[in-house]
């Protein structure tokens, strides 16, 4: 892989993983690229890192490196020229009775617990748990700048979103919610929400991960406009589904 000619990210070492099940595409299998050591990645390098593709998990950063497949597209929202449309400003009115705090990247039993359910809700069956371990070391732990945003009505936890902060924007890293407010639109209000604050922050990008044209989990995200997507190294707007050579 190419990286830029900076001392910081020269110090890098990256391995790829063995094939694992692809979480997206069923039927394929995935690989991922890791940048090492961790201790060396702080918010300087990793705001370079993620110009290039990369998210972060924990302490681990990674990006997608399937030999046969590039259906993973880094993509990034505009938020100056982002203008909501009719379901997402109605989301947003429907959910301006949430008060939200910014807080440290911490573990509380309350964040946990609305994590466990809404796995249980949205991944999994319900005989499997997740684990305070799995929890802490997916969400609770990182060497970069990162935060936690509570979103709650009438001091009731419905909503938790973790987020790094890099140079030139934020990065929505993973968001959890009640699913249990069937009429709710938690998920589209956090991505507006994010936007704002990074409008207030004086960022241009919110960085959403990954979009994958085939996959259903990822198609929320194209519903957020004007988009940019790394596609064949570099950032480029995209007003269509991207080609990928």
């Amino acid at each position: 892989m190419t990286l830029p000619n900076d001392p910081p990210l020269q110090k890098l070492q990256f391995y790829a993983t063995t094939p694992y099940a692809c979480g997206y595409l069923q039927g394929k299998q995935a690989q991922s690229l890791i940048a090492t050591p961790h201790h060396l990645i702080d918010h300087d390098v990793y705001s370079d890192l993620i110009q290039l593709g990369f998210r972060r998990s924990g302490k681990f950063v990674y990006r997608p490196h399937c030999e046969h497949c590039n259906a993973c597209v880094p993509v990034r929202l505009l938020v100056g020229e982002f203008k909501p449309n009719r379901s997402q400003r109605r989301a947003d009115r429907q959910h301006q009775t949430l008060t939200t705090t910014i807080v440290p990247l911490t573990f509380k039993q309350a964040h946990f617990e609305l994590y466990a359910a809404y796995q249980v809700a949205r991944h999994e069956s319900a005989d499997e748990k997740e684990s305070v371990e799995q929890y802490r070391s997916f969400l609770v732990q990182s060497n970069v700048e990162s935060l936690m945003v509570e979103f709650r009505l009438d001091d009731v936890l419905k909503m938790v979103s973790v987020v790094d902060t890099v140079h030139d924007g934020v990065s929505a890293v993973y968001t959890f919610y009640d699913t249990s407010d069937k009429s709710a639109s938690y998920g589209t209000y956090n991505v507006l929400w994010l936007a704002k604050w990074c409008r207030s922050l004086q960022l241009p990008y919110l960085y959403l991960g990954y979009w994958i044209e085939k996959s259903p989990k990822m198609a929320y995200k194209q519903n957020f406009a004007p988009q940019e997507g790394l596609v064949a190294g570099e950032w480029q707007r995209l007003n269509h589904v991207p080609k990928i050579p």
